[in-house]
């Protein structure tokens, strides 16, 4: 049995997984859903800032409305990258099981067949 090996934190949150198989579709959307919170909440925070400073210029609505559309923007544009990147890594996967199988599928000695 092989050990699993041991990630960052930043890693295992943001993804946990090898690369040598498939994701599952339940895996697929762990990783998308947790893109898309984790960084557009991380860009909301950082905006607030800026808002705060800006919160004598502004109604609390239109704070509230820039902060809500700073949250749905992330997520959306940060749950399409992670959607690429589930779909890349899941296609690079795929692409090493067959080269995997078509290798070791041919044991007569090679090209040539000695």
């Amino acid at each position: 049995m092989q050990n699993q090996p041991r990630y960052s934190l930043v890693r295992r949150l943001l993804f946990p997984h090898s690369g040598e198989v498939p994701l599952t579709r339940a895996q697929g959307i762990r990783i998308i859903i947790t893109w898309a919170l984790f960084f557009a909440v991380v860009m909301s925070f950082c905006s607030m800032p800026v808002l705060l400073v800006e919160v004598k210029a502004l109604s609390p609505q239109k704070v509230v409305l820039l902060l809500l559309f700073t949250l749905l923007s992330g997520v959306f544009v940060f749950g399409a990258l992670a959607w690429v990147v589930v779909s890349m890594s899941n296609r690079a996967a795929r692409f090493r099981q067959r080269r995997e199988a078509a290798s070791t599928g041919s044991t007569s000695g090679g090209r040539y067949g000695s």
